[in-house]
C-alpha cells in the first residue's frame, strides 16, 4: 500500500509540471531573433538487404 501511495504521489508530480519547450528561437549575441540555421544532415548508415546483411551501396 505504501508503495501504491508513493508511485501515485510520483505520477502527479510529474504530471503537474509545466511541459519544458525545447525548441527556443535562434538568437544571436545582442539577443536579437535571427533565423536559425539549416539542420544538419543525418549521418549515411552503411547500405543493408532486407536481412540486414551489408550490401554495396548504391551510387
Amino acid at each position: 500500500m505504501r508503495k501504491l501511495a508513493i508511485a501515485l504521489t510520483a505520477a502527479i508530480a510529474m504530471a503537474a509540471r509545466p511541459m519544458v519547450v525545447h525548441a527556443a528561437p535562434c538568437k544571436d549575441a545582442k539577443g536579437r531573433f535571427i533565423k536559425c540555421p539549416a539542420a544538419k544532415p543525418a549521418p549515411k548508415k552503411p547500405c543493408k538487404d532486407a536481412k540486414g546483411k551489408f550490401i554495396k551501396c548504391p551510387r
